[in-house]
């Protein structure tokens, strides 16, 4: 449309109508003339508008979210917070659970060969001079730790006392290449010396170089004169590898340590020696061999007409 006089009044009166009709609408409140209109035009216009809002919904929903992410994050914040706490306290039992199984297992094995022991934990691995296997335990000479003392767990030999502070003790672990205890091999009393070696078996030599040994067979330590540095009759571990005998004096086998140096938690110092050797006693029990399976045989028997008859089914046991 050109910009004329006429257009012009029309755009005024169009306007000044507009006006007028607002005037009237709000002075008539609910009464209002034009309020059938204004439903009419909410009929045909309504489903443009539920279209509209549908389109523009999303766009002030992803408004309102950024508007409240300073306090949804707070929430997740303290969520997570909440989570980690309690895995916190889950590890933190089951870490409880495991060290109450360490110390019952420690006061069994004590019991098995009345030793009388002080318990401590580990707090420390390695030493500040050279490369030793050693741990540090907190428990010294005020709990009546002295130097040269047998250093044990729930599963047998740990090490012995090197070093002795007032609240803390340097163990020297059985698995160290400067290491070496004597051992007793189980009921047949095979006397040897054991030698640590760092992450592989213990190399024992045995004194007898004829001595029958096989894998499977488990060694104590023998002890020592007046218990010190060790007492006798703690587990040492089990035989993996025996060197073929040639006719030497000696024989060496390799033995498997009961210990996981490499785990060490709760251990037990023997300030008491017991009173009679142990012998065996501490040793694990060994595990029942299994019972040999009934096999099913069938009897067949020729029969005098030359035709084979088939006996009753028996059941033997066979080893």
């Amino acid at each position: 449309m050109r910009d004329t006089r006429e257009s012009r009044l029309l755009l005024v009166l169009l306007i000044a109508i507009a006006f007028a009709l607002i005037t009237v609408d709000i002075r008539g409140g609910e009464a209002s003339p034009v309020d059938g209109a204004r439903q009419a035009a909410a009929t045909v216009f309504g489903p443009v508008q539920n279209g509209v809002a549908k389109a523009v919904d999303p766009v002030g929903n992803a408004i309102g979210a950024v508007r409240d992410s300073g306090g949804r994050h707070d929430r997740v914040t303290a969520l997570e917070r909440e989570n980690a706490a309690l895995k916190q306290r889950l590890g933190s039992d089951d870490r409880n659970r495991s060290r109450v199984r360490e110390l019952d297992k420690l006061l069994k094995t004590a019991g098995a060969g009345q030793y009388g022991i002080k318990a401590a934990e580990v707090i420390a691995i390695g030493a500040a001079q050279g490369f030793s296997w050693t741990v540090t335990i907190d428990a010294g000479a005020n709990d009546g730790v002295k130097r040269d003392m047998t250093v044990l767990n729930g599963d047998g030999l740990v090490g012995r006392v090197t070093t002795v502070g007032p609240n803390t003790a340097t163990v020297l672990l059985a698995n160290d290449p400067d290491f070496t205890v004597g051992t007793r091999m189980e009921k047949s009393d095979e006397l040897g010396f054991a030698t640590g070696q760092g992450d592989q078996p213990l190399n024992v030599q045995l004194l007898n170089g004829k001595a029958k040994v096989k894998n499977g067979d488990r060694l104590v330590t023998f002890g020592s004169s007046r218990d010190r540095p060790f007492v006798p009759g703690v587990p040492v571990g089990q035989v993996v590898r025996v060197d073929p005998a040639a006719g030497d004096l000696t024989r060496d086998i390799f033995v498997r340590p009961y210990v996981g140096f490499s785990k060490l938690d709760i251990v037990g110092v023997v300030v008491q020696a017991p009173r009679e050797d142990p012998r065996d006693m501490v040793l694990p029990k060994k595990p029942a061999k299994p019972k040999p399976t009934p096999t099913v045989t069938v009897t067949v028997t020729p029969s005098p007409g030359g035709q084979a008859a088939q006996g009753d089914g028996q059941v033997n046991e066979q080893e």
